[in-house]
């Protein structure tokens, strides 16, 4: 038994010796190429939308409720006038101009706004 396994592991080492062991491995892989790769690379950079800085009920002068999420950086504003109500978004070019969509305005901080709607003309709420 010990005679015939000495000749094929004799071939087994010569096969083994006869392989090139400067070269690297090639890879194969099934993936090709991502045609968009480059214009994926170059594109402008994304900007996230805000975070919320405050969910607050304001109460008006008319004893009116209006429901205010501020967002941080202060560019915009997400206002309902019913609780259940639909959301009006609200949004400013730049920092500290009130916040506006559709005929409303909005201007001022979590505590106090003056808010300018359609048919009612400004008024002043308080936290």
């Amino acid at each position: 038994m010990m005679n015939r396994t000495l000749p094929l592991v004799a071939v087994a080492l010569l096969a083994l010796s006869a392989c090139n062991n400067n070269k690297s491995p090639e890879v194969l892989t099934s993936v090709a190429p991502d045609p968009q790769a480059e214009a994926i690379a170059n594109r402008a950079p994304v900007e996230l939308p805000p975070a919320m800085k405050a969910e607050v009920t304001f109460r008006c002068k008319d004893n009116s409720l209006v429901y205010v999420t501020f967002f941080q950086g202060d560019k915009q504003a997400q206002l309902k006038t019913d609780k259940t109500g639909p959301t009006t978004v609200l949004k400013a070019d730049e920092a500290g101009k009130p916040l506006i969509a559709e005929g409303y305005s909005l201007t001022g901080t979590p505590k106090n706004i003056t808010l300018t709607q359609p048919k009612k003309g400004s008024l002043t709420c308080k936290a």
